[in-house]
């Protein structure tokens, strides 16, 4: 995002305000916000409902989590390099349409296709962005149009029936008979991409070029291939996504995934990653996504008509953003 920043000088691109020193008492804060907000959210269904706090319910809960853990967990990426994908929904609309109408003729191989073919769209828009210099919300934001058009298109602007679920049923087993598997493989994917970031120069790059790009660039780190492959890794993540509702709905839609776009932003910022980029983790989006979810499910048991759901979320983004938002980067309000 075009934002003006502080360029300071940093001896490599692991650099960031706290990474040697102490963090300060705003960063131990967002830290565990979201943990916090977690058990919270929690005790205040079960007063509610107090049949909310058992194993089907909860077990219900985390299933329908799947889906936005893996779109957050891609996304925040992105915003960690101080961007945004704005597209991640439309994308994975599209990706259910585009199972629908590949299921016939790849069978099993679908869902590395789906994944494969999302990660080259969102390499597409990476490259965009870094060669044309265009702002990740522009690039984003017209890829969501074109996205939604595309699916519209190919689907005569109506749901694609899937007829042969073999190719999702291992989605809706259940692991020792009790984590979903939907939910298991949500948390795979967070485990995996922190164990490559942590192990691989990944992580400080990634956190650099959100702090300072210009000090990162000076620091050696490859910033326009972090970029590419953060929204190589949020596509990918859409095509996941796409595959677990495919697996619940049985159909293929242009518009199945097309009101995550908020919950997932704000499981994001809830979360505590900054929105500026360089501060964050897949760990506290994985927090954010339940947060986003428990308010789904329990908004209707203490009464609150879902109407309301998109006024939550946006009351939510400007909390989490006003409370994580790093100032000090940022020399001009706009």
């Amino acid at each position: 995002m075009s934002t003006p920043v502080l360029t300071q000088p940093a001896p490599g691109p692991a650099s960031e305000p706290t990474a040697k020193g102490r963090p300060t008492t705003a960063q131990r804060l967002t830290s565990f916000m979201p943990v916090i907000a977690l058990v919270v959210l929690l005790a205040a269904l079960t007063i509610a409902d107090p049949s909310f706090l058992t194993a089907s319910s909860l077990t219900a809960a985390v299933r329908t989590s799947a889906p936005l853990v893996v779109l957050a967990a891609g996304a925040t990426l992105v915003v960690l390099c101080g961007g945004i994908d704005l597209s991640i929904a439309a994308l994975c609309s599209l990706a259910t349409v585009f199972f629908a109408l590949w299921l016939p003729d790849l069978g099993g191989l679908t869902t590395l296709a789906i994944i494969a073919a999302t990660g080259a769209i969102g390499a597409l828009q990476g490259v965009a962005h870094v060669l044309l210099r265009i702002p990740s919300f522009i690039v984003t934001l017209g890829g969501m149009s074109i996205f939604t058009a595309i699916a519209l298109v190919i689907s005569d602007a109506g749901p694609i029936r899937v007829v042969d679920r073999d190719a999702t049923h291992w989605l809706t087993l259940y692991v020792a008979g009790v984590v979903p598997m939907s939910f298991f493989v949500a948390l795979l994917v967070v485990v995996a991409v922190s164990l490559v970031l942590r192990f691989t120069p990944l992580d400080a790059w990634i956190r650099a070029t959100g702090y300072s790009e210009s000090a990162a660039r000076l620091g050696g780190a490859p910033v326009d291939l972090v970029k590419v492959a953060a929204f190589t890794v949020s596509g990918a993540c859409a095509g996941l996504a796409a595959v677990m509702l495919v697996s619940r709905n049985f159909s293929g839609s242009p518009t199945m995934a097309d009101n995550l776009l908020l919950p997932a932003v704000a499981a994001i910022v809830v979360g505590g990653t900054a929105i500026t980029g360089g501060h964050g983790s897949l760990w506290r989006s994985l927090a954010g996504a339940l947060v986003v979810t428990l308010l789904r499910v329990g908004l209707p048991i203490v009464g609150v008509p879902s109407a309301y759901e998109q006024i939550l979320y946006g009351a939510i983004i400007v909390a989490a953003v006003a409370l994580t938002l790093d100032r000090s980067k940022v020399l001009i309000i706009k």
